[in-house]
């Protein structure tokens, strides 16, 4: 099958939508599949559109609703997605009724949809391999992976720092672009402030990896998450993680995961990082619990999702898409 992976961020970009692309597109060309990763669909005559973002890539997804009528579409639903466009933006609104299969990758994603959607939808969750831990001998390091943007509460772990005065082994290295001069401003202010916080800037993701495999803790503060590859990544290093209690992360690791603060509280993530430094059995249940989900993070697992996603879609009738029998 040729397939058109749509998604907006381009090449160069380190977002998590374009590690995403890349990594859907070797699995899906290692089950046989012939595959372009494009940021605009230009018209090329695919068997199947994978579209990643419903908002952002909408105008391929139109487009190729509109001229190619009878081929499978997928549209992929981010963070932003679920948790904001579906709700206010009428292009993504149109991009799910476009799609004869939604994907969420997360299990409390189908949550967000109408009933009527949850049925074209799959869980394909995100995976890393294996990767060696190198916990440092010294100190306590903290990891924070994610672009600095409003999206991802950037700076919450490193305020959290002001209330733990009496931990200077806690060390707190933060690792992402910043996406306006404000957050590189404030992310340098936050150092100046206090000498435990590093941010790092926008380094490649294997640089990013080892940095989280030499850290103790990952800590993940967003507002919103369509379903962080992060945690995957995390897993894969066996480090835990503490983070903000949204549907995304939930979805992630698990109603009953102990390391859940509440969103933008400071305050309760200090108390977290503050148990899991001083507590070891709080800090071996973390880990123990995030072990527990690698099964589910595994680079077989996904590639099974996808395959079985494709397996599911067949050639539709010429007709239109609004209003269409969903196909089972």
């Amino acid at each position: 099958m040729k397939i058109a992976l749509i998604t907006p961020a381009g090449a160069r970009s380190r977002s998590g939508n374009r590690h995403t692309a890349t990594r859907w597109a070797e699995m899906l060309r290692s089950l046989g599949h012939s595959v372009r990763v494009e940021r605009r669909w230009d018209g090329w005559r695919a068997d199947a559109m994978i579209a990643l973002h419903a908002r952002r890539s909408h105008d391929s997804i139109a487009s190729f609703a509109a001229r190619r009528p009878e081929a499978p579409l997928v549209v992929v639903l981010t963070g932003t997605d679920l948790y904001r466009d579906i709700r206010s933006d009428r292009d993504a609104r149109a991009s799910l009724e476009l799609a004869d299969r939604l994907v969420v990758l997360q299990e409390m994603g189908r949550r967000e949809l109408a009933p009527r959607l949850r049925r074209k939808t799959r869980v394909i969750y995100q995976s890393a391999g294996d990767m060696a831990p190198r916990v440092p001998r010294m100190g306590f390091r903290i990891a924070v992976l994610g672009h600095l943007r409003e999206e991802k509460d950037p700076f919450r772990c490193a305020l959290a720092l002001a209330h733990l005065p009496d931990l200077p082994e806690i060390e707190v290295v933060h690792l992402g672009e910043a996406l306006s001069p404000a957050f590189a401003r404030e992310a340098r202010r936050l150092m100046r402030r206090d000498r435990r916080y590093r941010w790092l800037g926008n380094v490649p993701h294997a640089k990013a990896l080892e940095w989280l495999a030499a850290s103790r803790l990952l800590a993940l503060s967003s507002r919103m998450e369509g379903g962080a590859n992060v945690v995957c990544e995390a897993a894969a290093a066996r480090v835990p993680v503490i983070a903000s209690r949204i549907s995304g992360n939930v979805g992630m690791l698990g109603r009953g995961y102990p390391g859940y603060y509440r969103l933008g509280d400071e305050r309760g993530l200090a108390r977290l990082i503050r148990r899991a430094v001083v507590d070891p059995a709080y800090y071996a249940r973390l880990k123990r619990l995030t072990d527990a989900r690698r099964a589910l993070f595994r680079p077989a697992a996904e590639r099974e999702g996808l395959r079985r996603l494709l397996a599911g879609l067949q050639p539709r009738p010429r007709s239109s898409r609004t209003g269409a029998k969903l196909r089972r």
